[in-house]
């Protein structure tokens, strides 16, 4: 007997709908054809035991699967459930009436469980797309499944449970509120900028990098707060859209980084990798395609600490996702795209011994030394970082005072009425462009300077040399820095304050 039941293929962060013929004659053989990889090659297995733990019969019959199309490279687990379906419906153990109308994920313990699986959101977005009635899903993946509205879901925890359904016994439906799950605002966070001592003007470049999603790089001597004022960028970031936590969920439902309870995403993401991470687990891909720390931070923060002690390959493979928004992954099994819209934040000591023009403490390294320290970051990569920032440490007076600094809350104002301007000046443009997005022609309408402002900007390049990235930089923050004081007009004063974020440009920085 022939059946068909459906599932899904994960490619990139969306899904393709695969159909799953299963056909029984006589025979003992037992065949899976479509380009199944081994965990679904293996999944005879799992299904076996499941099926005879349940009080369900393995036919002793030739068995042909065949996972159509039959070109597209097959991934993942989530196929042991629909397989098995597809064993019982074809040997007459089982309904098949409503196998048309439900896609089918999950993936089988020996006892019959059904245990969670990665890539649930695109393959339940597909389901719609594709106009299924409703999707059968594990009872761990219901609240991510829950995000897609207008689908007919059945949370299931084992085999008996989807035999019960397809059979026609009643089933209730335990979908959660999509409201519930998109819970925006600062209450997740466990950390504020009130918690800052000093650094006033570390934090004022800080609200400008956010108001702007500009690139940034701290440069200072271990202990002076690089990192633990970089932890509290998310907390000043304007909340999630419901657009932007869609599309950052659905990168980590493929990445399986979903939780079972929140089943959306909606803060801000923040990744900060370890200096000695792979370019796989930078960029993604691998034998089985995952999104690496690049994609994970879209719509967020890629902190990466330490910057001049990752491999040289890794930071050059990310000149092209801070350009395009996106890494594309090419090898000769597959091609994905993964997007990877973030804002990138590096931290690094000025020299190896991380005391160079420290006020205090005396450096010990000789010059040769911190120019081929500083020459592990290329030039393209530091141009294409909008703002060079020196933090130095916080004297011990600052430090002891009682006074509370200002809070998250009240930069993140200013950060949401910043961006509010700039929404409205992009209007008809590409939706969530921000000043540090904008093409050339957007620049030369939006960034113009008067006869002062040019005149600055002029000797500044010619003084300290800076390339034409550099200028197209420079002109974004000052729009930026124009934006916080909600001057339409920008001002000579806010073009002298850009100039003075590209440290890194200057004599004595240069690496």
């Amino acid at each position: 007997m022939l059946v068909k039941a459906y599932s899904c293929a994960v490619i990139g962060i969306g899904a393709i709908k695969i159909s799953i013929e299963v056909n029984i004659t006589q025979g003992i053989r037992f065949f899976i054809v479509g380009l199944a990889n081994h965990a679904i090659r293996e999944s005879q297995q799992r299904i076996e035991s499941a099926l005879s733990n349940n009080g369900f019969e393995w036919p002793r019959f030739r068995i042909v699967i065949n996972l159509a199309p039959a070109d597209i490279r097959k991934d993942g687990t989530h196929f042991d459930l629909p397989l098995a379906i597809g064993i019982l419906a074809a040997s007459e153990q089982v309904s098949n009436k409503r196998l048309g109308d439900y896609l089918i994920l999950g993936e089988l313990s020996l006892d019959g469980s059904v245990v969670p699986v990665k890539g649930v959101l695109p393959m339940v977005m597909l389901a719609k797309e594709e106009r299924f009635r409703g999707v059968i899903v594990p009872k761990g993946n219901i609240a991510e499944a829950s995000v897609v509205e207008g689908l007919e879901l059945v949370a299931v925890s084992d085999l008996v449970e989807v035999i019960s359904f397809l059979n026609g016994l009643p089933f209730e439906s335990c979908r959660k509120k999509r409201k519930a799950l998109f819970q925006k605002g600062p209450g997740e966070y466990k950390v504020n900028f009130s918690e800052v001592k000093g650094q006033s003007s570390v934090k004022r470049a800080m609200l400008i990098a956010v108001a702007g999603s500009h690139n940034l790089i701290l440069i200072g001597p271990p202990g002076s707060g690089k990192s633990m004022m970089a932890r509290r960028l998310p907390t000043i970031m304007s909340p999630m859209s419901l657009e932007e936590s869609l599309q950052t969920t659905r990168i980590y439902s493929v990445a399986g980084r979903v939780s079972s309870e929140s089943g959306l995403i909606s803060t801000r993401p923040f990744r900060m990798p370890h200096h000695s991470s792979s370019n796989i687990a930078m960029i993604g891909g691998g034998s089985s395609p995952q999104p690496g720390e690049i994609s994970l931070a879209h719509n967020g923060v890629l902190f990466l600490d330490e910057l001049p002690e990752f491999k040289r390959s890794v930071l050059e493979v990310m000149r092209q996702p801070l350009e395009e928004r996106e890494i594309h992954i090419s090898r000769a099994a597959y091609r994905v795209i993964y997007p990877s819209d973030f804002m990138l934040v590096a931290a690094m000591n000025p020299c190896p011994c991380g005391y160079y023009n420290h006020p205090e403490k005396e450096c010990n390294c000789g010059p040769g030394i911190i120019k081929q320290y500083l020459s592990r970051i290329s030039g393209p990569l530091l141009d294409r970082i909008d703002m060079h920032l020196e933090v130095v440490p916080v004297p011990f007076s600052k430090l002891s005072q009682k006074e509370e600094a200002e809070g998250s809350d009240a930069l993140r104002e200013r950060v949401i009425r910043a961006r509010e301007i700039q929404h409205k000046r992009f209007k008809g443009s590409s939706p969530g462009l921000c000043n540090a997005r904008m093409g050339t022609a957007l620049r030369n309408r939006f960034c113009e300077l008067d006869q002062a402002g040019t005149a600055l900007l002029r000797i500044a390049m010619d003084k300290l040399g800076f390339s034409a990235r550099a200028y197209d930089r420079i002109l974004k923050v000052a729009r930026t820095i124009a934006d916080l004081d909600a001057s339409q007009k920008i001002l000579p004063s806010h073009v002298a304050e850009a100039i003075s974020y590209r440290n890194l440009d200057r004599t004595g920085w240069s690496g």
